[in-house]
């Protein structure tokens, strides 16, 4: 495989990590793609090519060619069901974004972008930013959704994107997790990174990076409860983690360790999670706005249910 030859020695922190995992860390690529170029023989361990799941030591000389990287592809302007325009200026588009859209185009993502789904409203985002990522100043999950803002001018995109990066935004989540959390209104400070024996997912790891998470209780039921979140931070799958690490997965996300009884009972096909508010400075006027999005209708349903 054609590409740029690295070589770097394996530090102390990696001792005894398996060499898919070591790989992924220190040249920063996915756990797929690393498993992807040992398989090619692209992986040499002091000068010695290693299956995926031997062990690398401390002090050891790990190489490896590594793919040149592929272009995103660019956005592509289309109808996006269920995608609606909540508030829109010259600066900022407040997005309800439906679950099953990406927020822009990413390898290996063919489905709805809200990239693709404004253009094709007849927006012009502005050319700030990534190619692919044309006024995007946030994501929310494929699986998650709700209110998302978008950059609608180069000003936009600048001030946005410095008070998402300063944690200035005001974001609020709606989630139902199974069981009751004690304390009901909590804090968890616990740091995420890459779960460490399986690269799609997460989970709370030693030398994560710093994840606050702020909740409350805001209806009890038998089997689950409503919460309101707040995030101080925006890891990916933060929430889902978090209340997972605690013993209340989010209803319906199996990837986390929900019960699919009661997922199947509720009519869920994902879990419940909900963007229900953004509050930020408006990048103009500089007076305080705040969007917020309903439940959509699988995840009201749910919630009858569990009323009922």
């Amino acid at each position: 495989m054609a590409g740029e030859f690295r070589a770097l020695p394996v530090p102390e922190g990696l001792d005894g990590m398996r060499v898919d995992a070591a790989v992924a860390k220190i040249f920063g690529i996915s756990r797929a793609l690393a498993a992807e170029i040992i398989a090619d023989g692209d992986v040499l361990v002091d000068a010695t090519a290693v299956q995926k799941s031997e062990r690398v030591r401390a002090g050891s000389m790990l190489e490896a060619t590594l793919p040149a990287p592929k272009a995103p592809p660019r956005p592509k302007a289309e109808h996006v069901e269920g995608m609606s325009i909540i508030y829109s200026d010259a600066d900022v588009i407040a997005v309800d974004k439906p679950v099953g859209v990406a927020a822009h185009p990413t390898l290996g993502w063919e489905g709805p972008t809200v990239v693709g789904g404004l253009e094709a409203m007849g927006f012009e985002l502005p050319d700030a930013g990534p190619p692919e990522r044309k006024g995007i100043v946030q994501r929310l999950d494929v699986g998650t959704s709700g209110v998302m803002i978008v950059a609608a001018s180069v000003h936009g995109y600048s001030v946005l994107k410095r008070a998402f990066r300063e944690r200035t935004v005001e974001k609020t989540y709606h989630a139902v997790v199974q069981g009751l959390p004690d304390p009901i209104v909590g804090t968890i400070d616990a740091p995420i990174g890459r779960h460490p024996s399986a690269g799609w997912k997460f989970a709370v790891t030693g030398d994560g990076r710093n994840s606050v998470t702020h909740y409350e209780v805001i209806e009890a039921f038998r089997e689950a409860s409503l919460l309101e979140v707040r995030l101080e931070t925006g890891r990916t799958h933060q929430i889902r983690v978090h209340m997972s690490a605690t013993g209340h997965p989010c209803v319906g996300d199996p990837m986390y360790g929900s019960d699919p009884t009661l997922t199947a009972r509720l009519g869920l096909t994902r879990q419940w999670l909900h963007a229900t508010k953004l509050g930020f400075t408006h990048p103009r006027s500089a007076s305080w706005m705040e969007v917020e999005s309903p439940y959509p209708a699988d995840l009201a349903h749910a919630v009858e249910v569990l009323r009922g």
